[in-house]
């Protein structure tokens, strides 16, 4: 077991970034170059890790930036595309003919068309794609980012057609000795289904209550009256959209398995949610806009949120027509991720850019670019294109303008994916990885109590790693093992282990790349640490939720399940009534 100082030292990475750019709220790019120097001088001289594994984990890092660049430029050229075709227009009117409240307009882009992304691509792709979206149906960009991101929790665990449990949870667990003890007779892919209907059942307890958190928080922020009551006004239809999500959510995890809760529950989602709103269906009589335009704090425009309409000359597009590029972009993402031959031809090695053993170090390095959300996006952009007859400078205009929006996204992810690839690659003869020795740490301190940490390693993973996979993919054994240590057994563990998922899903709502990734696709930058500090309210509440619950199903003791319950009055009591706390997590 490491010293008390070897763990506090494995927290530098961690504080760095916390310190520089939530508190002191520094550049994203100033934060993570401080960032990156300090994790690698950590790794070097603390921990002893070799140079050419540092140097094989940057270059990692800068091969994944810039696969999260491509996705990036994939998700404003679409945008820019709709804008210079006259699409983004319809899409505007055809959401103000479903509701003018901009309330149901966040449930509905935000909630459910981006856990329908989620659950077909997921890697930060939704708030890349929701995030533009709403900045075009009049929404402030950083009023945009936020609810993207916070709706970048419940959808998460089965993003990518189930991708951090399938791959993430069972890469942790499959073939490992204490697990086939622990678990035996049962089958191991039998004992993952069992923690994937975990999963689903503790989200859907805990994430019901996100789309009324996120109405709260837009309300409150971003709100003439500044005030979270405004947003909950609206708390019946928030609780339905909720519910229409993670019902069938549940039912889909519990019957059919990871692969599709959470594009299937979208679908279902919407279905029921968008004809309810229309109907006006539980939606109050006075409606929640934006103050004017020209009353907007400078905080919350993005390059974005200064397009001129160039078409308000033209007549309007008809809806289904200007809709078309995204159903196309969800009909590519699901035949790319659920067709066998497909999937296989676009993830082959003879389409892969491939960089093995880097310096030495058994570090390798994989682009798989056929198979990235960024090329979905982009020949969605050049069907747009075509179908709705544009001009080739109109197009170009688009490209370009696309081209210089991410080139101000690089930067902050070209050192902070790096510092995390360092982060997570320090293990040396002598001492475990940094983020391994911190769980470690925390476990012998608390010990019993467990259960209630467990999110909170998840999300630390998912923060770091910007991945719920990755997190899930280091932790999910060291989660067993703790659990088994303090006496649960094979059903216990698994709980702990969802658990484990459950945090890593909330930690995205925090993640630095997803913060810069979805500020930069509506040219918002500088501002990462305003919006992690907004965000962290729902991480804080999902986190200590889901470890309330988490006890609650592994006591069987009503007093957890009270307690539950309790906190989540304490949590929507204070959000309205302490205005003053708010203010001080969101402002400089």
């Amino acid at each position: 077991m490491p010293g008390t100082f070897t763990i506090i030292l494995a927290t530098l990475p961690i504080a760095t970034v916390f310190l520089l750019l939530v508190v002191l709220a520094r550049s994203a790019k100033f934060s993570m170059f401080v960032a990156y120097l300090v994790t690698t001088a950590t790794a070097l001289l603390v921990w002893g890790t070799e140079l050419n594994k540092v140097l094989g984990a940057t270059v990692n890092g800068v091969v994944t930036a810039v696969s999260l660049l491509y996705i990036v430029f994939g998700a404003i050229l679409m945008l820019y595309t709709l804008e210079e075709s006259g699409g983004i227009r319809s899409i505007r009117r055809g959401f103000t003919s479903i509701s003018p409240d901009r309330r149901v307009q966040a449930i509905i882009i935000a909630w459910l068309f981006g856990s329908l992304i989620e659950g077909a691509s997921g890697f930060g792709t939704p708030a890349a794609i929701a995030a533009p979206l709403l900045v075009a149906v009049g929404f402030p960009a950083m009023a945009a980012v936020m609810v993207s991101l916070i709706i970048q929790s419940t959808p998460v665990s089965f993003g990518a057609v189930g991708t951090p449990i399938l791959v993430g949870v069972r890469t942790g667990l499959v073939d490992q000795p204490l697990v086939e003890q622990t678990i035996a007779p049962m089958a191991f892919h039998d004992y993952l289904m069992q923690i994937a209907a975990k999963v689903a059942m503790i989200h859907g307890l805990v994430g019901f209550l996100i789309p009324l958190i996120l109405v709260g928080m837009l309300t409150r922020f971003f709100g003439t009256n500044r005030s979270f009551v405004e947003g909950f006004r609206i708390w019946k239809f928030a609780l339905f959209a909720g519910l229409a999500f993670t019902v069938p959510y549940w039912i889909i995890a519990a019957t059919l398995g990871p692969e599709f809760p959470s594009l299937l529950g979208g679908i279902i989602g919407l279905l029921i949610v968008v004809p309810a709103a229309k109907r006006g269906f539980l939606i109050p009589k006075e409606t929640f806009d934006f103050p004017p335009r020209n009353q907007w704090d400078e905080a919350w425009v993005g390059k974005l949120d200064d397009l001129e309409d160039h078409n308000a000359h033209k007549p309007l597009m008809p809806l289904l027509k200007a809709w078309a590029p995204y159903v196309v972009v969800v009909i590519l993402l699901v035949l790319t991720r659920t067709i066998a031959p497909i999937k296989g031809f676009l993830v082959s090695p003879a389409v892969t850019i491939a960089l093995d053993d880097l310096f030495g170090s058994g570090i390798n390095a994989r682009v798989q670019l056929l198979y990235l959300p960024g090329t979905v996006l982009i020949l969605a952009s050049l069907f747009t294109y075509f179908y709705h007859g544009m001009k080739a400078s109109d197009y170009g205009k688009a490209l370009r303008s696309s081209g210089s929006t991410m080139m101000a996204a690089a930067p902050a992810l070209l050192l902070a994916v790096p510092m995390v690839q360092v982060f997570l690659n320090s293990a040396s003869d002598t001492l475990a990885s940094m983020p391994i020795v911190l769980a470690e740490g925390v476990s012998s301190a608390v010990g019993q109590a467990w259960p209630m940490f467990a999110p909170w390693i998840g999300a630390m993973g998912a923060f770091v790693a910007g991945s719920n996979t990755i997190s899930n993919m280091m932790f999910s054994l060291f989660q067993f093992s703790t659990a088994t240590s303090i006496g649960l057994g094979a059903a216990g563990a698994g709980t702990v282990v969802a658990l484990q998922a459950i945090g890593g899903a909330a930690g995205n709502m925090i993640c630095v790349h997803n913060v810069v990734a979805a500020s930069a696709t509506v040219g918002l930058t500088d501002r990462e640490g305003e919006l992690i500090r907004k965000t962290l309210i729902p991480m804080a509440y999902y986190c200590i939720q889901g470890g309330l619950i988490g006890f609650a199903l592994l006591t069987g003791n009503l007093v957890w399940w009270a307690a539950a319950a309790i906190w989540v009055a304490v949590v929507l009591l204070v959000m309205s009534r302490n205005r003053g706390h708010a203010a001080v997590l969101a402002t400089n």
